[in-house]
């Protein structure tokens, strides 16, 4: 069965500019985001002048990067970020020191520190910080191959961490100051205005509006599809942080936002595909979407579906699979169950068994790779402004091609307009400004049209690169730029860096993104398998629960991963591209299948006496052994891309159960849900059959 045109077939199909101008739509929040991060950088600008740190390009860039979700997160991040800073100081001045300053330790130490980056930036739950770490170590190493005195050396890397520190200071206190102090309130908000843009846009199409009507209605829905899941994560994680608000929302929260952010995709590209009107017998459907949308219950005549194979069929599937997540009353969200807990504020930094896993060694070894010769060549050819070569490695590296071009994209295009930005500023602006007044409103300025597109979900990284490519220029001293050179030269080491890159994690030692996605939803689906057989271990509750919390945390960052790289596959390259789109369209709409089954059972399940008599049975024991065979049956088919054989509801239980009042709905809507997840599987397998991803 062939599958509608889906959210990412509708961005595909718009140009470039199309794409960029939708990506800088207000959305909920954006504003105010864009406000702090201008506030915090005019702060910071004077103080640094004040003081004359240096590197004060580094420490406004920083701004950009400081968590925002809440305060206590800006403060965890930027005391992380300050560590990782304090660390690769240590590690440069111990090289410089137990060497004796030798040439070949500080070339080798490169290498080092290229891999424990790699490994970190994979296997550990802080990334970001794994890059600073990288990047600055080597920026700093870098510093002694030139002739210099020690003590200005030494100095120069301490300034660093004072700059840096100030910024993070600055940042801390901003977002205590102007954070949100009722982010479920907020969040609660967000999610209504999205159910009731979508209610409106459809009521309009089952009414057969004008064209004008209907095109204003899509472009908010489209207006609020293009913000993403990423607003709502973290005014969820604003609200967890503060002593799990979120239960006031009901349960299955964090499950529901990647759903509806998919929801809010699928239904603005409906409603933009037919801004001039629908089909009379389509209007029924759109009607009963509205009606979905307003009462946000699937009730009890909905059907289960299988693969779509229409646009309003993707619609209507969607929004399924995002209403049969029970929402909980308040009553349910005051039990202690796992199902209705805000995660675990403690997280482990490595992620067990990651560190060992061979795609993680490899990628660290490409990375290695890239750095060295980006390192080795701009020193052999002695040009160090390119020096931002080895940067743009530590800063665009990903796991998996499509993210690496998408990254490499923004990078070049956010360079090349925050250095044109630069070097208009250099030529007409700053020959002219005499007050500290001046620069610190055109710094405002630049960094409130960098946060603003840093905000976007497509080109947000581009915002970061317009600050940190101006940055670099406007601040080479404390006085103003009169060189044209520098801009020149870090543009010209980002390209280097990009063909490094493009040789090395293109063509000589691929991971597609299609193949990273579809490692993604093997282990989906391995980890629902083990979800299922935790609750015939033998563990105690609390260690059950605690379990339970980890896969809820790992299952939602995976599926959310998989929605972005299912955005990146638009900059793949190669002859297979058009049908890794459909593939990568195809696993998703597994994932997003697989929620509902997950939440389901987890929300049975630990409803009080009647899930502890569903938990006992003796049946359904059987059932859940079964479903979990089948569910790492279906895991290795996608890996193999070989045809499993999918299991009927006969295999799996009695007609006594369906007909025992006890298990019926349970049963019911058990095998349902497998059954349709089956059928997504078989229709996967069956289209990538043969692919050469």
């Amino acid at each position: 069965m062939t599958a509608a045109p889906s959210s990412a077939s509708y961005f595909h199909s718009l140009s470039w500019s199309q794409r960029f101008w939708r990506d800088l739509q207000p959305g909920p929040g954006r504003l105010n985001a864009t406000l702090r991060i201008v506030l915090t950088t005019a702060i910071s600008l004077v103080l640094m002048m004040v003081l004359q740190l240096p590197f004060a390009s580094l420490g406004l860039y920083y701004i950009f990067l400081v968590a925002r979700e809440n305060p206590a997160t800006s403060v965890r991040s930027s005391v992380m970020a300050l560590l990782s800073l304090v660390l690769a100081v240590a590690s440069v001045l111990a090289v410089v020191i137990l060497f004796d300053n030798d040439p070949m330790a500080r070339l080798l130490s490169v290498a080092v520190a290229a891999f424990v980056t790699g490994m970190l930036m994979v296997a550990s739950t802080l990334p970001p910080l794994a890059a600073i770490w990288g990047f600055v170590y080597c920026t700093l190493i870098a510093l002694w191959e030139r002739p210099a005195p020690p003590d200005a050396l030494v100095k120069a890397c301490l300034y660093l961490l004072a700059t840096v520190g100030l910024a993070a200071l600055v940042s801390s206190a901003v977002e205590f100051v102007f954070a949100n102090h009722h982010p479920a309130d907020l969040l609660a908000r967000q999610l209504a205005q999205r159910y009731q843009t979508a209610a409106r846009a459809f009521t309009l199409l089952a009414e057969g509006a004008s064209p004008v009507a209907l095109a204003e209605s899509a472009t908010a829905l489209s207006r609020l599809a293009a913000t993403g899941q990423r607003p709502m994560q973290d005014l969820y994680n604003l609200a967890a942080g503060r002593g799990g608000d979120t239960r006031k929302l009901g349960a299955g929260v964090r499950e529901q936002i990647t759903l509806l952010a998919e929801f809010m995709d699928v239904a603005a590209a409906f409603a933009s595909r037919y801004s001039g009107g629908v089909d009379p017998e389509l209007r029924g459907r759109c009607a009963e979407i509205a009606r979905l949308c307003r009462e946000r219950s699937i009730g009890e005549a909905v059907p289960e579906g299988t693969a779509s194979d229409s646009p309003i069929d993707r619609v209507e599937a969607v929004l399924r699979s995002l209403l049969s997540i029970p929402a909980g009353s308040a009553a349910e969200a005051d039990k202690p169950s796992a199902a209705v807990r805000a995660p675990a504020k403690k997280t482990p930094f490595l992620v067990p068994g990651v560190i060992t896993n061979k795609d993680a060694v490899a990628f660290a070894l490409k990375l290695t790779l890239c750095v060295m010769v980006c390192y080795v060549f701009y020193f052999a050819v002695a040009w160090p402004g390119i020096s931002t070569s080895v940067t743009t490695v530590f800063l665009t590296a990903l796991g998996n091609t499509g993210a690496i071009n998408q990254k490499l994209a923004n990078r070049v295009l956010g360079s090349a307009i925050g250095g044109a930005l630069a070097i208009g500023a250099s030529v007409f602006l700053f020959p002219h400004m005499d007050s500290i007044a001046s620069l610190v409103l055109l710094i405002s300025a630049i960094a409130f049209v960098s946060a603003w597109v840093a905000c976007g979900r497509h080109f947000g990284y581009t915002g970061l690169q317009i600050a940190f490519s101006f940055y670099l220029v406007a601040f080479e001293g404390f006085s103003a730029p009169t060189d044209l050179t520098p801009p020149r030269d870090r543009l010209i080491g980002i390209v280097v860096a990009l063909i490094v890159m493009w040789i090395v994690f293109d063509e000589l030692w691929p991971v597609r993104t299609v193949t990273a996605m579809r490692r993604a939803l093997a282990s989906v689906l391995s980890g629902e398998a083990k979800f299922l057989r935790l609750f015939e271990s033998s563990i105690g509750d609390q260690a059950r629960n605690q379990q339970i919390d980890a896969l809820r945390d790992q299952l939602s960052r995976t599926i959310a991963g998989m929605r972005t790289m299912n955005d990146n596959m638009e900059y793949e390259l190669g002859a297979h591209r058009t049908k890794d789109r459909r593939e990568s369209e195809a696993m998703l709409d597994v994932a997003l299948a697989t929620v509902p089954l997950f939440w389901n059972q987890l929300a049975v399940l630990h409803h009080d006496q009647r899930g502890r008599r569903l938990l006992n049975e003796p049946r359904l024991i059987e059932l859940r052994n079964k479903m979990a065979a089948q569910m790492d049956a279906m895991a290795g088919a996608i890996i193999q891309k070989k045809p499993f054989a999918p299991l009927q509801s006969a295999e799996l239980v009695e007609p006594s159960m369906l007909e025992d009042p006890e298990t019926s709905d349970y049963v019911a809507g058990t095998t349902a849900r497998l059954e349709d997840v089956q059928n997504r599987v078989s229709g996967l397998i069956a289209g990538t059959t043969g692919s050469g991803a």
